[in-house]
């Protein structure tokens, strides 16, 4: 059976960047074991290759408003039949004009959802718990965008504690009306991202940047059975190439309803659904 795929995490930016900053290449050489070519540039023609031979027909491309891509923003441009963006980069230490930036590139260009990694910034002091992030909680409430935090200790040298997903506990109960979505699974703190998403609705859990082989069996369990609609794909490409995960993902042992859901429906109706008319 064929299956439709939306890859909900992909990165077309590093090669904009001369020098990746070391953090950047300890990921590449002790954590995923990548090729040099893993952080080159990236030309429309190659990507689009592999997600028509996978069976991709949508992908998210990372952005960010602190310094924009301009592959991703132009390979939206090309094809936005195939492809919208996710925006990071908020200076929440100072967010007036980061939220105003956000506001006008939602207006302006086919952004999916917005992205914070609170390890990645303010020196991973700050828990999503924190009030520094509630202006963006709040935007994000306000524009009906789907929010998406990393979750989990992160594979770069940086303090992991914040991205415990217990600190979203909080977030859920006091902004019921955020779509808020882990990315990048939870290690080592798997069972404790499943109990928050059996107790709120409003959540979700993708699985970027995770070898679907490698995926823990109480997750598969939650995705065969209570958490139909709330595990999303994403490959976080090219950290992880489409041609590896998703061959991996259709070997899993999940009913073809489930793995439709985990790797097409689930994004379309969180990331694609209907937003607020006055957006």
């Amino acid at each position: 059976m064929n299956h439709r795929v939306i890859d909900c995490l992909v990165n077309v930016h590093f090669g904009e960047t001369p020098q990746q900053p070391k953090w950047m290449q300890a990921v590449r050489e002790d954590y995923f074991k990548g090729p040099p070519s893993m952080y080159a540039p990236v030309e429309l023609d190659r990507l689009l290759d592999e997600m028509d031979e996978q069976g991709v027909e949508r992908a998210i491309l990372m952005d960010s408003v602190a310094k924009p891509s301009v592959t991703a923003r132009k390979f939206a441009e090309a094809r936005p039949d195939r492809f919208s963006l996710t925006i990071g980069g908020m200076n929440l230490l100072r967010p007036m004009a980061a939220l105003r930036e956000l506001t006008a590139v939602v207006h302006d260009l086919p952004v999916s959802y917005a992205v914070v990694g609170p390890s990645f910034w303010g020196d991973g002091i700050y828990p999503p718990s924190d009030a520094v992030y509630y202006p963006l909680y709040t935007k994000c409430a306000e524009l009906g965008l789907p929010l998406c935090l990393n979750t989990g200790i992160p594979g770069p040298p940086l303090p992991g504690e914040v991205q415990n997903p217990i600190h979203l506990d909080r977030v859920c109960v006091r902004f019921p009306e955020l779509k808020l979505c882990m990315i990048h699974g939870a290690d080592p703190w798997w069972d404790v991202a499943i109990r928050l998403l059996i107790k709120y609705r409003n959540l979700r859990l993708m699985t970027s940047a995770w070898s679907p082989k490698r995926l823990p069996e109480s997750l598969l369990h939650y995705l065969r059975t209570r958490g139909r609609e709330q595990i999303i794909f994403a490959s976080d490409w090219p950290v992880l190439s489409q041609r590896r995960v998703i061959p991996e993902a259709l070997a899993l042992d999940l009913p073809d309803a489930v793995l439709d859901n985990y790797l097409y429906n689930n994004a379309k109706e969180f990331f694609f659904g209907e937003r607020p008319a006055d957006v």
